[in-house]
């Protein structure tokens, strides 16, 4: 019989998850159903997005041990372990207990997003040159190790140099999540390819064990931590059209919502037609990515 809910600890609640105590040595993740954008978790849900959130990460966590064999992650268990409550069933894991790093690591191979506003102000992002002339969705030279320090609920992560980093974990554990960082771009990029998909950029969170090793951790690889875009179509200097939460952050800049994101306001509630658009979304990434 499966435990209930309440008999694990809440250790941690983020914007969309929430983490148990299951014994010492292991979490309960439970991807709620919850989106946040523009530092705010918004009031209304995706149906299902939890579960997919989930399946996508358990898909690629399989996908990188067959690409990179000596990469380690932090699930402890299957979909249906008997460790998790029936009222979370398919939307979470049991997984190892680690020592999280406070360092976002972020790989970009395309230009967009804040890594663009950077590179239009700077002519750098996070502190790595780049070519004159790149235009939004640029594709780059090669893909860029562009970190962020990790902030408070409701607060935005801050895009930092590689010398903050070695500052925050030392020169030689930072040289090893870049690299590592980096093979797990090129990795899911070549899986994303094979499937007409481009992967723009992803974000990712890193622990270490019992041992000091590090662990690929939490998410990995979904529409919540990556930008994913079709290949069919895509064309530098124009916004792409993407499988993630992009959709709500475009109405809720739109006139249509009426929202005043630097007004301090909550956001307002989506209209069914904007969950039911992004919902699909998901869904379709998770078709085409997880395919055979």
């Amino acid at each position: 019989m499966r435990p209930d809910l309440s008999r694990y600890p809440l250790v941690a609640a983020g914007k969309v998850r929430e983490l148990y105590e299951v014994d010492a040595g292991h979490l309960l993740m439970v991807a709620s159903d919850r989106i946040s954008a523009y530092d705010h978790v918004l009031e209304t849900p995706i149906p299902g997005k939890g579960a997919l959130l989930t399946q996508m990460s358990v898909h690629f966590f399989d996908v990188l041990a067959r690409a990179l064999p000596g990469l380690r992650n932090h699930l402890a268990g299957t979909l249906d372990d008997e460790r998790i409550p029936q009222s979370v069933l398919g939307r979470a894991l049991v997984v190892r207990r680690l020592e999280m790093l406070p360092v976002e690591c972020v790989a970009r191979g395309y230009l967009t997003g804040s890594g663009l506003a950077d590179y239009q102000r700077t002519g750098a992002v996070c502190g790595v040159r780049l070519p004159e002339g790149l235009v939004e969705s640029s594709r780059l030279p090669e893909p860029i190790f562009t970190p962020a320090a990790k902030a408070e609920l409701g607060s935005h992560d801050e895009n930092v140099d590689f010398e903050t980093v070695v500052r925050t974990v030392g020169r030689e554990r930072a040289t090893e999540l870049r690299e590592l960082t980096l093979q797990v771009f090129a990795a899911a990029s070549v899986h994303a390819e094979q499937r007409g998909i481009i992967l723009a950029d992803t974000k990712l969170e890193l622990g270490l064990d019992a041992d000091g090793e590090l662990v690929l951790a939490d998410e990995v690889l979904t529409p919540d931590s990556s930008r994913f875009w079709p290949a069919e179509g895509y064309a530098a200097g124009q916004v792409q059209p993407s499988y993630d939460k992009q959709f709500v952050r475009d109405w809720l800049t739109s006139p249509a919502s009426g929202w005043d994101r630097h007004g301090g306001a909550a956001p307002p509630a989506l209209p069914e037609d904007v969950v039911a658009a992004t919902a699909a979304r998901y869904a379709d990434a998770l078709a085409k990515l997880a395919r055979a």
